[in-house]
C-alpha cells in the first residue's frame, strides 16, 4: 500500500481569513482529478433559472473537494488514498446541489462494473433532496437522459452501461447492513445524532471501505442546532483533530467555522466574516438576507440568535441557548476544573456532602458530592449518574448521547437495578470513612421512593440524622439562586464533565408565585437529574456544616 497522505490543514485560520481554499496541497492522481471537475462542470442546476451549468453555477471552493476526493483514486492499484471527506458548510452554500452533482459525477467516473452509490440521511427527506438534484440534472440533459434509468418508485438510478447505481437510504426506514457501497454521501450528520441507531449506521458505511479499496465517503453537514453530540460530535472532533495535524487518517477534513477566538461573545456577527464562512455568497445565498435574519433574531430572544448563528454561521453552540434558562448556565463552562475527581476532592475539602436524585426507569439516577475546600472555602462539585438500561428503548432520542456519557465515564448504564443503589451507598461511606460527612444533614435526597436506597445505606451504619429529606419544587429555590451566585463569582467549581454541561442546558426555569422553579417537569422530557442532586447537596452545604460534628441547627427537612 503507498504511504498514507497528509490531509492535514494546520494553517486552516490563515487560509480562511484569507478567503483562500481550506483543502490543502495534495499530490493528486492529476487525470483522475482533471476528468471528475470536467464531468462535474458539465452537469447542469435543473432547479435554477436557465439551468446554468455547474462550471459557472456553482462556486468555485468546491472545485477543489472534487478535485481532491476523485483525484485521490490511484488507477494502477485501484485505492483510493483520501477514503473520507467531512465537509461542515452553512445553510444556503449548496449543500445538497453540489452533493447530488458529485454523487452523479462519481457514477460516470467510476470504473467498477455493479458499483453500488448510496445517499444516506436521517430521514427520507433530507436524503431525498440530493437525489431529486441528481434526478432532475438527467432529465434536463439528453446525452445523461440516455445513459441512466431512473426508478421514481423505489429512489434509484442506474448507469445502463456499468450496472452502478445510486439509490437512498434513510436511517428511519432502511436497514443499513453489510453494505458493499463503493461511494456514500452523508447528508446532515448533526441529525443524526437524535437517532438511535447512527452508530450501527457509520459503522456498517465504513465496513464498506474495508472491501471496496476504491470507495469512499462524503460527509456533509450543518452545525448542530444544539450543543453537539452523540455520532456528529465525535465526527466533528474527528475532523477537526485530522485538520489540526494531532491525527493522521485518509480523511479530508473542510471545515468552514470561524475561529472560536473571533466567533465568541457575538464577534460572528461582523460581516467581514460573512463571506469567508459562507463561500457561496452572492450566488445560493446573500448578504442582505444574513442581515435580516441576524436583526430579526435580535429581536426575539437568546435562543433564537443561538440558532442563526449555528444554521447560517456554524457557530457552534454552548449551553446556554435558551431564553429561559437556568441563569447559572451562563457561568457554568467557565467554572470548570478538569483537576476535580472524587479523589481530589475528598484531599482538598474540609467538609463534604451528598446530593441524590432518582427517578424511574427511563430517568437518570443522579449524585452529586460538593465539598467546602480547605482555607478557601470554595465548594468543589463532582457528579455521577446511573441509568437502568430501560431508558435505552424507551429515550431512544438520546441514546447515542447517553453512550457518549457513558464512555466518557460520567454515566453507568446498567441492566442490574440493584447496581446504582450499591454504587451510591459506596461513595456515600467512602466520604464518612475520608471524615468528611456531618453527623446531621450529610446525605441530601428526595424523600420519595428512596427506599432501597436508605436501607442500603443502613447498612453501612449511614441513617438517622445523617440523612436530610429535600423538599423539591419552590423550596430549592435558595440553592438555585445561590448556586447561580458563586459561579458568578468563581467560588464554585465543578469537574466539567460533559454529562453535567448536559443537564445544565437542559435546565428550564419556571416562575411560580414569587418562586423560580427548575423541576423536571418544567424542563420536559429533557435529563436534568444530576444537576437536581447538585441543588440538593447545595440546600446542605449552604448550612455551613462542620465534618462528623452536629450542626449548630436541627432539622430533618431541610428547605
Amino acid at each position: 500500500m503507498p504511504e498514507p497522505w497528509d490531509t492535514s490543514c494546520v494553517d486552516w485560520e490563515k487560509r480562511f481569513l484569507a478567503g483562500d481554499s481550506l483543502v490543502p496541497k495534495l499530490p493528486l492522481f492529476e487525470s483522475e482529478a482533471a476528468r471528475a471537475l470536467r464531468v462535474f462542470k458539465r452537469l447542469k442546476l435543473p432547479d435554477v433559472i436557465g439551468t446554468p451549468a455547474m462550471a459557472d453555477a456553482c462556486g468555485p471552493w468546491f472545485f477543489p473537494i472534487v478535485e481532491a476526493l476523485f483525484g485521490a483514486y490511484d488507477p494502477v492499484n485501484n485505492v483510493r488514498m483520501i477514503q473520507e471527506v467531512f465537509q461542515l458548510i452553512p445553510k444556503g452554500n449548496s449543500k445538497s446541489s453540489n452533493g447530488g452533482a458529485l454523487m452523479l459525477t462519481a457514477l460516470i467516473v467510476n470504473k467498477r462494473p455493479e458499483a453500488e452509490f448510496l445517499l444516506v440521511a436521517p430521514t427520507i427527506e433530507i436524503a431525498g433532496i440530493a437525489f431529486k438534484q441528481a434526478k432532475g440534472t438527467i432529465r434536463i440533459d439528453e446525452e445523461l437522459a440516455k445513459l441512466f434509468q431512473i426508478q421514481d418508485h423505489i429512489r434509484k438510478i442506474t448507469h445502463r452501461r456499468t450496472g452502478a447505481s445510486l439509490q437512498i437510504k434513510a436511517a428511519d426506514t432502511d436497514v443499513i447492513t453489510g453494505s458493499k457501497a463503493t461511494g456514500t454521501m452523508i447528508d446532515e450528520t448533526h441529525v443524526f445524532a437524535k437517532r438511535s441507531n447512527a452508530n450501527d449506521v457509520f459503522v456498517e458505511l465504513r465496513g464498506a471501505l474495508t472491501k471496496r479499496t476504491d470507495g469512499f465517503i462524503y460527509q456533509t453537514t450543518t452545525q448542530s442546532k444544539a450543543p453537539p453530540a452523540g455520532v456528529f460530535k465525535r465526527e466533528l472532533n474527528l475532523a477537526r483533530e485530522v485538520r489540526d495535524g494531532k491525527m493522521k487518517l485518509p480523511l479530508l477534513p473542510v471545515l468552514y467555522e470561524i475561529p472560536h477566538r473571533l466567533a465568541k461573545d457575538g464577534g460572528w456577527k461582523e460581516r467581514k466574516y460573512w463571506p469567508l464562512v459562507n463561500p457561496n455568497l452572492g450566488r445560493s445565498t446573500n448578504e442582505d438576507f444574513l442581515s435580516n435574519e441576524v436583526m430579526k433574531a435580535e429581536g426575539t430572544d437568546e435562543a433564537q440568535m443561538a440558532l442563526i448563528a449555528s444554521q447560517h454561521f456554524n457557530v457552534e453552540i454552548g449551553i446556554s441557548m435558551s431564553m429561559d434558562r437556568w441563569p447559572g448556565a451562563d457561568y457554568w463552562l467557565a467554572c470548570a476544573d478538569k483537576s476535580i475527581t472524587l479523589d481530589t476532592l475528598i484531599d482538598r475539602s474540609e467538609v463534604a456532602v451528598v446530593g441524590i436524585d432518582g427517578g424511574g426507569l427511563d430517568d437518570l439516577f443522579g449524585l452529586a458530592v460538593l465539598g467546602r475546600e480547605k482555607v478557601t472555602r470554595n465548594w468543589l462539585l463532582w457528579s455521577r449518574a446511573w441509568a437502568h438500561d430501560d431508558v435505552l428503548a424507551r429515550r431512544k432520542d438520546i441514546v447515542s448521547t447517553l453512550r457518549d456519557f457513558e464512555r466518557a465515564g460520567d454515566l453507568v448504564i446498567s441492566s442490574d437495578p440493584i447496581q446504582p443503589i450499591r454504587d451510591v451507598a459506596n461513595i456515600v461511606e467512602r466520604i464518612k470513612v475520608a471524615g468528611l460527612l456531618p453527623e446531621k444533614a450529610g446525605v441530601g435526597l428526595d424523600p420519595y421512593g428512596v427506599g432501597a436506597l436508605v436501607d442500603e445505606l443502613a447498612e453501612r451504619e449511614i441513617e438517622g440524622e445523617v440523612l436530610a429529606a429535600i423538599r423539591q419544587g419552590a423550596a430549592l429555590s435558595p440553592a438555585t439562586w445561590g448556586m447561580e451566585i458563586k459561579l458568578k463569582n468563581k467560588s464554585l467549581f465543578h469537574a466539567g464533565s460533559s454529562l453535567m454541561n448536559w443537564c445544565v442546558g437542559n435546565a428550564k426555569t419556571e416562575v411560580r408565585g414569587g418562586a423560580v422553579l427548575i423541576t423536571k417537569q418544567s424542563s420536559g422530557r429533557a435529563k436534568i437529574d444530576p444537576l437536581v442532586a447538585s441543588f440538593n447537596a447545595a440546600m446542605l452545604m449552604s448550612r455551613n456544616p462542620v465534618a462528623n460534628q452536629a450542626p449548630s441547627y436541627k432539622m430533618f427537612f431541610v428547605g
